[in-house]
C-alpha cells in the first residue's frame, strides 16, 4: 500500500552536533513549473517562510517542462542531505504516476514528504445563456442527452479533466470534454459562450460570477470553502466521492535524514500558525493542512492510487 520503507528509509540520524549546526548554507527548492503560477506562488511562500526560520538563504529553482515531470525527477535524483527541496502538486505527484508512461521516478520511492502544506477545490461554473439552476439540474440535462453537456478543460489530464472524469464516473453521465490550452483559454470560453462548463480556481472564477457573466454551480473540495460560503461542494450536490483538489506538498529526496526533515517541518509549522499566514491563505480560497510526513505521506500514496483508477478508467494521454 504505502511504500513507508522506502520513502523514509533515511541514513543513520545526524550527531547531535550536526543536527544543531544543520543548516549552513542555502537551500533550494526545485518547483516543476514556470514562475508566475500557483505552484511556483506557493513556494516561494514556503521559502521565506523557511528561510526567516532556519536562517539560511532558500532560493527557488524553477524546472519546468513535461507536466512537472522534468522538475520532480531533478529533485528525486538530488542529494538526500536536506539542502535540496521540491515543491510539486497534484498534478506532478499523483497525476503523473499513472499518465506519464515511463516516467523516471517513482513519488512513492524517491521522494520523501515533509508536509502537504494547502490545498485549493475548482469552482464549476455554466455559462449563463445555458440557464442552469445548480448541479442537479446539470445532472438531470446530461442523463436526458448523454454528451449534450460540453465542458471546458486546460489540457488532456488537466485538474479540470479530471474532475470532469470524475464526475462522469461518479455521477453516470456521459459529459464531452472540450480541449483548450491553459486555464485562460477555457475560462475566455464560457464567457463566450462556446462551451457549458468547466472547472477553475476559484480566486480566476469569482470576478466573472461577480458581474453576471457566469453563473457558479459548487465547489469540488470536501467543504465549503470559507471565503465562498454560499456554494455548496458537489457532494452537498448529491454526487458522493466526487472530490478534486489541487494540493501542493514539500518534499526531500528519499534519504533526507529523519531530524532534517522534522525541522523543516517543525519551521514550517511555526509559520503556517500565525493567524496572517492562515488569513492569507483562506484569502486566496485555500485550506491550510500543514500535514506532518507521516500524515503527508499517506496522503500522496492515497491520491495516487485515486487518480491512476481516473487515468485508466478515462484512456487519459499527455499531451
Amino acid at each position: 500500500m504505502i511504500a513507508r520503507r522506502a520513502l523514509f528509509a533515511a541514513p543513520l540520524l545526524a550527531t547531535p552536533a550536526l543536527a544543531q549546526s544543520w543548516p549552513e548554507r542555502s537551500l533550494r527548492i526545485i518547483v516543476p513549473f514556470p514562475p508566475g503560477g500557483p505552484v511556483d506562488g506557493g513556494a516561494r511562500v514556503v521559502a521565506q517562510v523557511l528561510q526567516e526560520q532556519l536562517g539560511q538563504p532558500v532560493v527557488i529553482d524553477n524546472r519546468s517542462g513535461a507536466g512537472g515531470s522534468i522538475g520532480t525527477e531533478a529533485a528525486a535524483k538530488a542529494a538526500p542531505d536536506g539542502y535540496t527541496l521540491h515543491f510539486g502538486s497534484t498534478g506532478s505527484l499523483a497525476v503523473n504516476q499513472t499518465l506519464v508512461p515511463n516516467l523516471s521516478y517513482d513519488t512513492r520511492r524517491d521522494l520523501t514528504a515533509i508536509s502537504v502544506v494547502s490545498a485549493v477545490p475548482m469552482l464549476m461554473v455554466a455559462r449563463t445563456g445555458l440557464g442552469l439552476s445548480d448541479v442537479a439540474d446539470a445532472i438531470q440535462r446530461a442523463r436526458r442527452a448523454p454528451n449534450s453537456i460540453t465542458y471546458a478543460t486546460s489540457g488532456p489530464g488537466g485538474a479540470p479533466h479530471l474532475a470532469g472524469e470524475l464526475l462522469r464516473q461518479k455521477g453516470g453521465v456521459e459529459l464531452t470534454m472540450v480541449a483548450y490550452r491553459g486555464a485562460a483559454p477555457a475560462m475566455t470560453a464560457i464567457i463566450a459562450q462556446e462551451v457549458d462548463t468547466t472547472f477553475l480556481d476559484p480566486a480566476v472564477l469569482m470576478p466573472h460570477v461577480r458581474d453576471g457573466r457566469m453563473k457558479a454551480l459548487a465547489v469540488t473540495g470536501p467543504q465549503r470553502l470559507a471565503a465562498l460560503p454560499d456554494y455548496p461542494t458537489l457532494v452537498e450536490s448529491g454526487l458522493p466521492g466526487v472530490e478534486v483538489e489541487n494540493w501542493y506538498a514539500l518534499l526531500a529526496p528519499a534519504g533526507t535524514p529523519r531530524d532534517r526533515v522534522a525541522r523543516i517541518h517543525a519551521a514550517l509549522s511555526t509559520a503556517l500558525a500565525r493567524p496572517e499566514t492562515m488569513r492569507s491563505y483562506v484569502e486566496q480560497g485555500q485550506r491550510v493542512l500543514n500535514l506532518n510526513p507521516e500524515a503527508a505521506t499517506a496522503f500522496i500514496a492515497q491520491e495516487i492510487d485515486k487518480w491512476a483508477q481516473v487515468v485508466r478508467s478515462a484512456g487519459m494521454k499527455p499531451e
